[in-house]
Order: C-alpha cells, then structure tokens, then sequence
C-alpha cells in the first residue's frame, strides 16, 4: 500500500499551494436572490477556500495560482487574498470596460428552515478560464521555492480545456519535485454542461486527472458523476450517515487509480436549511476512519467542505494520526458553517477544542 510522504516544511517556501479561479461571492443572506437588493461581498475559490483557511487559522503558508483582471474587483479579490495571510502568485489580463475578461462572480442566498439556499454562477468571460499551460513557472515553485501540498478541484477543471490541461501540467510538476498532490472533485453539472464537450467530457478530464492524484476528496455522487465509480445498489431509504455505500466506491476507486493514498468526504443529512447531521470519512493507507455524527444548526453552509479539506490537510501535514486529522477536518468544517462567508473565522484552539468533544458552552 503505497504511503503519504510528506516534504519537510525547512526544505519548502510554501506549505501549500492552491491552483484554481478567485471570485466573488454576493451573499443577501436570508433574502432570497431574486428579490435582495443589498449583498455582502464574499472573496472565494473552491480551490482557493482551503489555502485562506490553512493560513489564518491553522498559520501555515499558504498560496494561490490565479488570474487577476486589471479593474476593481480584482484589485479587491487581490486585496483579500493578501488579508487572509496567502501569497498571490497570478497571472494578470487587461480589463477594456466591454469585453473583459472579468472576474466571475456568483450568487448565494442562504435559505431558512423548508427554503433551501440557491447558488446561480456568474462566470462567463471570466479571466480563470484562459489560464492555460505555460503560465506559471512550475519549476520555480516545486523546485526552487518548494511546496508541501499542491491542490486544485473540479470546478476550475470544468471552466475550459486549458484549465484542466494546465491542472494535469502543475500535477505533473509537482509529482516530479516530491509534493503531495490532492484533488476536490467537487462536480457541478451546470459548469461543466456550460463548457466545451459539456458532462461527457468532465469523465475523460477526471479520470486523466485522478491518475496523477495522491489525495483525493468527494462524496459519492462526485465519484459516480466526476469517475463514472460505481457505488453498490442501495436502499433509497438507506441513511445518508451510512458509510457503507461510500466505503465500497473507496475500494473502488483504489482499484481504478492505484496511486491514491488517501481518499476523504464529508456526509451530510440535511433535514432543513438550517439543520444539518454532519460526519467525515477518510482512507488512508489501507484503512478506514471515520468520525461521529454532528447535529449542526447552519448559518451558512457554503465553504463547509472546504473547511473540511483545509482541517485535514493542516492534520496530514503536521504530522497528526489520521483519526486526529479526520476530525479536525470535521470539526473546522462544521465551525466554518455557524459563520458569514466563505473563509474560516475559527481559532486553532476552537477546532481542536471541538475535535476533542467539545460543547457549545460559554468560553468565560
């Protein structure tokens, strides 16, 4: 069973390094989107969430390969990125006031009780999707500055053929300088319906991806949808805090993708918008650890599963047991959903406090 290895953290610049598109999230919380006239304003990423969260809370050094247009909103994304405490490594486009490219923007509201939230992208002509292979400098980052962890996900994947040739590319680089390379499938139809060759390429993009993956990360419908991994049939009744179902595609993707070392979701029971069951998986090296069920009252789930990823990653690398990674993982991940936006808020002691069985009383 092949093992983790970890560079060491005085042989590296960076801990970890995110490749993926900035955008900006407006957020009317409780007032649905099509009737909010008044937004906070969100700097976000899927890819982008977990190095913000690795840097404030978990104090690591943290990067992101990006593209930047040349107008306010990209100044302001950049400006965030520098607050959150994560160095910007980007590729910069002019800004012409009609064509772009422009930063993407997308729109979530929360929903309450029996209204779920809804989330509508805004992204097209964005600056992200004509990043493309040959515009970073793969062996100045691996080689000479040195990085832990390198991470992407499926979302940038989907937003244009260079954007998954140049994840294949960084993947590549970083395999080849000793980094661990980890992958969010995080599937979304809708992306990858909107891009050249539509879902049926999404199959061909992943699965050439997976092969270059070390830790991978989606629940069962991103294994299906994002590999074509076929779960075991499953009473629709069936809980979804059952991890058989979730175990079996584990198995199988293993079989598919021997080079993955460690496979981790999240579950989660959504019995309305503002209440949650929550739990984590993680295999790792042959073995499978999985934490408690969580009754989460939700102010805003969106970054949730990043929370998750940047918690378990800080575990990894810091040399935790897996048990331990796992739940700090979950218990981020469940913090980051009591908080406005898309980036922790949390403090070190407060997710591990949680992790450790921690309650909701007053800290006097």
């Amino acid at each position: 069973m092949p093992q983790l290895e970890l560079r060491t953290a005085s042989e590296c610049r960076f801990d970890f390094l995110a490749l993926g598109s900035l955008v900006q999230r407006f957020d009317p919380g409780l007032v649905p989107l099509h009737e909010a006239s008044r937004f906070e304003r969100h700097c976000s990423g899927a890819e982008y969430n977990p190095a913000a969260n690795l840097a404030k809370c978990f104090g690591l050094r943290a990067a992101v390969a990006s593209a930047i247009s040349e107008y306010p909103p990209g100044w302001w994304i950049e400006s965030e990125v520098r607050r959150a405490g994560v160095t910007g490594l980007y590729k910069r486009f002019p800004y012409d006031g009609v064509h772009g490219p422009r930063m993407a923007n997308t729109y979530s509201d929360r929903g309450i009780g029996v209204r779920g939230p809804e989330v509508w992208y805004d992204r097209a002509n964005e600056a992200g999707a004509l990043l493309a292979p040959g515009d970073f400098d793969w062996r100045r980052r691996f080689q000479e500055d040195g990085v832990r962890w390198f991470h992407s996900g499926g979302i940038f994947a989907s937003l244009s053929p260079s954007t998954s040739a140049l994840i294949l590319e960084g993947m590549k680089a970083a395999r080849s300088a000793g980094t661990v390379v980890s992958y969010d499938l995080n599937f979304r139809k809708r992306l990858w319906d909107a891009s050249p060759g539509g879902s049926a390429r999404a199959l061909e993009v992943n699965r050439g991806i997976a092969s270059q993956v070390d830790v991978l990360i989606g629940n069962e419908e991103d294994l299906q949808l994002g590999l074509g991994i076929k779960g075991p049939d499953v009473p629709a009744a069936h809980s979804a805090m059952d991890t058989q179902a979730f175990r079996s595609a584990i198995e199988s993707a293993h079989k598919a993708y021997p080079n993955l070392k460690a496979v981790a979701t999240t579950l989660r029971q959504v019995h309305s918008a503002s209440r949650h069951t929550w739990k984590a998986l993680l295999w790792l090296d042959g073995r499978f650890h999985e934490t408690p069920a969580m009754e989460l009252d939700v102010h805003d789930r969106i970054g949730g599963g990043d929370g998750f990823a940047a918690g378990l990653v800080f575990g990894l690398l810091t040399g935790e047991s897996p048990e331990s990674a796992l739940r700090l993982g979950w218990a981020h991940g469940a913090l980051l959903t009591t908080y406005p936006g898309d980036i922790t808020m949390a403090r070190l002691e407060q997710v591990r406090a949680l992790a450790q069985g921690g309650s909701a009383r007053v800290v006097r």
